[in-house]
């Protein structure tokens, strides 16, 4: 891997003009934490994608041997890149989205509605080049692995480094270029139109409880999705922008795809893999903060105190913990963290975390087959909870609960859950809301918490004040 540090006028003003190269991806760790947000990255131009669904996996269009995780890890394997302790978490490698349908590729499951079997479910670029940012030191670097078309780990040093300086000029250069100034606010939000109105959803959870009490599941994750059109003309970058600053978030992304963009301002980590750990930090409990310091507090004491909460909580734990012990070492799965309260700028969370030393000879494809889809937004036992779902909702999630992915070429991978993500594809703009249902669940309690889960998605698109 080839390094080579470089000044940036600010990350978005870096992604900015990175999106002249096209195929931009940004995993914006916006709200950055020692561990849970300490690099940002960038990339753009990507050499190939990967894609997979139903049919198989391909690359760049040509089928691939094998079940679509284990042609990721083959792939992966073929552009290893072998790194430091001190090194970057990310050495150029696969940046996308696996959708929530993509649990079709693991267990035989119900189709929901409208579910096209024929669609890529798995969708990343394959970048050899990025502009990493450190939040830690306040320093940036662009990194280059040196693939490309035909290049891969066995192409000849002197080949690879050639690619390698060839796109780190590349990049400096774009970088060094202004970038076309934004596309004006819309002077009117969206009208939304969702999927459930506010009497449907409390059925539908009724509809849950009942299967609750006959023994069906614990728990269920439930959502709805809002849908709006947007005006001709409609920035989802400068979108973006206005998200980050509202809803700054640890896992945000903002990726192109040949298909769709999505903006995501994601608080949740669905898998981390280090070397051989792994790491998983399921969200399961939800209160709105309050401007009063001393109400706010009281949120996060009731919060804490939720017995609902955090019975929900404990089963997503102890589901995670089986998922994780189907490809970690016996007796390695731990859980350092169990309800601790994380908060963010609109909402407190319970969050707990959940880790595992990987088996020897299993790389991040096999991980990712083993936990998708997270147990966090689907329920408990996970399989008849998902069939639930698609029953229920009676559509398609789409990006919605699946995952924004950057699985580097050095074996580092992080992977959030794509909550708070908005989806836009042609002249429209989507994303879904949710929470779990138990047994203790209240219809018009539920529905509420899907609003405020809402909420600050919905005031990055209110107009600019007069």
């Amino acid at each position: 891997m080839w390094h080579r540090p470089i000044e940036v006028p600010s990350l978005p003003e870096a992604a900015a003009r990175l999106r002249a190269l096209s195929g931009l991806a940004w995993l914006d760790s916006a709200r950055p934490h020692p561990t849970n947000g300490r690099w940002s990255i960038l990339a753009a131009a990507p050499f190939a994608r990967f894609e997979a669904g139903l049919g198989g996996a391909r690359l760049a269009g040509a089928p691939l041997d094998g079940p679509p995780f284990e042609a990721l890890d083959a792939l992966l394997a073929r552009h290893r890149v072998e790194t430091g302790e001190r090194d970057p978490p990310f050495a150029g490698g696969l940046l996308g989205t696996i959708d929530f349908e993509a649990g079709h590729l693991l267990e035989r499951l119900r189709p929901p509605a409208g579910f096209d079997p024929h669609r890529p479910l798995l969708g990343f670029g394959l970048y050899d080049t990025a502009l990493l940012f450190d939040h830690a030191k306040g320093s940036a670097r662009l990194v280059s692995a040196g693939f490309g078309p035909g290049l891969d780990a066995s192409a000849s040093p002197s080949a690879r480094r050639a690619r390698a300086q060839s796109r780190l000029d590349a990049f400096e250069a774009a970088l060094a270029r202004p970038a076309d100034p934004p596309a004006p606010r819309p002077a009117t939000a969206p009208r939304w139109i969702s999927s459930r109105d506010a009497a449907a959803y409390a059925a539908d959870v009724d509809r849950v409880k009942a299967l609750i009490l006959d023994g069906e599941v614990y728990q269920a994750n439930l959502s709805r999705r809002l849908r709006a059109a947007l005006p001709p003309g409609f920035d989802p970058f400068a979108l973006y922008g206005r998200l980050r600053a509202v809803n700054p978030a640890p896992f945000a992304a903002y990726v192109e795809e040949p298909h769709r963009t999505l903006a995501s301002a994601s608080p949740e980590l669905f898998l981390r893999l280090r070397g051989r750990r792994v790491e998983t930090r399921p969200i399961k409990g939800t209160i709105r903060r309050t401007p009063d310091e001393a109400g706010d507090r009281a949120a996060a004491a009731a919060l804490l105190a939720s017995e609902k909460d955090r019975a929900e909580n404990v089963m997503i734990v102890d589901l995670l913990r089986n998922d994780l012990s189907r490809v970690c070492e016996t007796d390695s799965v731990a859980v350092p963290e169990l309800c601790a309260l994380e908060s963010y700028a609109g909402l407190h969370h319970l969050v707990s975390a959940v880790t595992g030393r990987l088996k020897p000879g299993l790389g991040v494809g096999a991980l990712i087959a083993a936990a998708f889809p997270g147990g966090s937004i689907t329920g408990a036992p996970k399989i008849r909870a998902t069939d639930i779902v698609a029953a229920v909702e009676g559509a398609p999630r789409g990006l919605y609960c699946g995952s924004v992915a950057a699985l580097s070429f050095c074996g580092a991978a992080d992977l959030s859950i794509a909550i708070r993500t908005l989806e836009f594809a042609g002249d429209a703009v989507s994303f879904g809301t949710g929470g779990g249902v138990t047994i203790l669940s209240e219809g018009a309690a539920e529905w509420e918490e899907t609003c405020t889960k809402a909420a600050r998605i919905l005031a990055a698109f209110e107009p600019p004040a007069a």
